[in-house]
């Protein structure tokens, strides 16, 4: 398998040959179709959109043809199996508002507020939404001082809200998902995609 920081970690491996297993049963234009990916039905590949760059998975091996984190290829499988085709209302929720979030997704909440008060202190709202573009986000006017919006999958959108520092108050930042998410991501997986965005904006700071 093409992906980076390969391990030997049996429960990863058995995780993600049930998830190979499970997709195998699935036509490219279903999985499609639910899951907003694009169907190459002549090299028999789906194109899937993920931040800045199109993942191109190999059926019926579901391979690909990037060097992506092995959990984020995980939860690329996890959400072409379970989309549905939900629409979403643009309403943003909580990690804490999820289906079963309440533990889980409270706690990330948390973590993530944490750890987005210590990756973007110091840094001036030039640099931040240059990280954030460089990541594939696009910009929507909110009550927040900057709204980041990340295509981390076709219909799983992350919105990110910035409030930068004043005489009163630090920087803060707080991630969002759309109402539907439990449509396409089980809660742990929703954690998982919160964590790679963390990770992937501490990357572009640090590329900059």
């Amino acid at each position: 398998m093409e992906y980076q920081n390969q391990t030997e970690n049996r429960a990863f491996q058995e995780m993600l040959q049930a998830a190979v297993k499970r997709l195998q049963n699935r036509s490219g234009e279903d999985l499609a179709a639910k899951s907003g990916a694009v169907f190459h039905s002549s090299r028999n590949v789906l194109e899937v959109l993920s931040f800045y760059e199109t993942i191109e998975i190999q059926l019926p091996e579901f391979r690909i043809n990037s060097n992506m984190n092995e959990w984020h290829y995980l939860t690329l499988l996890h959400y072409l199996d379970m989309a549905d085709g939900t629409e979403g209302s643009q309403k943003l929720i909580t990690f804490g508002n999820l289906k079963d979030g309440l533990i889980r997704g409270t706690k990330f909440d948390r973590t993530a507020e944490q750890r987005l008060e210590k990756l973007l202190q110091d840094k001036d709202p030039e640099k931040i939404q240059k990280a954030c573009k460089n990541l594939g986000a696009e910009f929507t006017e909110t009550k927040a001082d900057l709204c980041a919006v990340f295509p981390v999958l076709p219909r799983y959108p992350v919105t990110l809200k910035i409030w930068f520092a004043d005489e009163e108050f630090p920087v803060s930042g707080k991630i969002f998902l759309q109402d539907h998410a439990d449509h396409y991501l089980s809660v742990e997986d929703a954690v998982t995609v919160g964590e790679i965005l963390l990770q992937k904006l501490s990357e572009a700071f640090s590329s900059l």
